[in-house]
């Protein structure tokens, strides 16, 4: 694939933020390529359009599969595999977030189940206070992560936009309720 200016740039971009979303700089680059890319790429495409190595690819391919980012093709006559994002922008991003949530909150909310369900001495009071806020905390991110995947993306979107508003709002419920510094 050819790139123009910006759609390098963007690519870049990925590979630099790659580490930031879960992904090495390679698989960042290559996941940006796949997404700008009008037509599925195969791996040979990405290694050339990158300038990594076919291995490389190969093992950032293995990775966005399990993160279950890719849809495979095939041309007749072809044996080669050909990739493309596995969905819209919305649906990538609800994955991602479902990912993110199994592989970083999940084995968090569990360790701190565990240690609050065990028995504590008098003297842990105030780590075990913080260890519940830190899992409350959690609890809920999981819970709203989980109803998100559950909404039609339009009601995604929509969430999406109020949520600029909120803060506007529960600043007025304050001030209603003689709150107003509450935030500052």
């Amino acid at each position: 694939m050819c790139m123009t200016p910006s759609t390098e740039r963007l690519v870049r971009h990925f590979g630099e933020m790659g580490s930031r979303w879960g992904f090495n700089r390679t698989v960042g680059q290559m996941y940006a390529l796949l997404l700008l890319s009008e037509q599925p790429l195969c791996a040979d495409e990405l290694a050339a359009s990158l300038a990594v190595s076919r291995g490389n690819v190969s093992m950032g391919l293995q990775e966005l599969h399990a993160w279950r980012l890719l849809r495979e093709h095939r041309q007749p006559g072809d044996r080669k595999v050909y990739f493309s994002p596995a969905g819209p922008i919305l649906e990538l991003a609800r994955r991602v977030l479902e990912e993110r949530m199994r592989r970083e909150v999940a084995p968090t909310l569990s360790l701190l189940r565990e240690l609050l369900d065990a028995d504590a001495a008098p003297a842990e009071a105030h780590a075990r206070d913080t260890m519940r806020d830190i899992h409350d905390l959690l609890e809920t991110t999981d819970r709203w992560a989980t109803e998100i995947q559950t909404l039609r993306n339009e009601h995604v979107q929509t969430l999406l936009r109020w949520g600029t508003g909120m803060g506007k709002l529960l600043e007025l419920t304050d001030r209603l309720r003689g709150e107003s510094d509450r935030y500052e």
